[in-house]
């Protein structure tokens, strides 16, 4: 039971690593349970300081993942539309079926929202659009940065518990 439970965990992890920056698949979260499947094993001794600490980053890692794209085109001068146009097109970018969607989504979007607030003001616009991809990308990197840290820690107790397990 031990080894399918790691199996599942190392699963978890590994998609968890590639939805940091793919955002069809579960990211941070996906790692976190992960982790909850490697100390549920009955050869990882639980470390509840662990497991909570990772949650807490977690929980807040993903909720900032929805609010560093709409607080990067605000602080590129982007109006509310150009947050609505940026979290609308992150969603289209989404579901749609073509290349780079997830970064041209909330660009479009941006845009689109900017225009249709001020149709006048295209470099205002563009900036505000601009700084909805960069947050982002600002957001996929620190979502990145956190899933190898939890594939590590993975790794390690893994590591550290191999005889008991394997």
């Amino acid at each position: 039971m031990d080894l399918l439970l790691v199996l599942l965990g190392f699963i978890c992890v590994v998609v968890g690593v590639f939805g940091s920056f793919l955002p069809v698949l579960p990211g941070l979260s996906s790692c976190w349970v992960g982790l909850l499947l490697l100390y549920l094993t009955k050869a990882v001794e639980n470390n509840y300081w662990i497991l909570g600490v990772t949650f807490v980053l977690m929980v807040t890692i993903t909720i900032l993942d929805y609010v560093i794209p709409s607080k990067g085109t605000k602080k590129f001068g982007g109006s509310s539309y150009g947050v609505w146009g940026t979290n609308i097109g992150l969603i289209v970018g989404i579901v749609a079926p073509i290349p780079f969607g997830i970064i041209i989504g909330p660009f479009v979007g941006a845009l689109v929202g900017e225009l249709l607030y001020d149709s006048q003001n295209h470099k205002r616009a563009l900036k505000a659009a601009t700084g909805s991809v960069l947050g982002f990308l600002a957001s996929s990197f620190v979502n990145f940065f956190f899933s190898v840290i939890y594939l590590g820690i993975f790794l390690t107790v893994l590591w550290q518990n191999r005889q008991l397990i394997f």
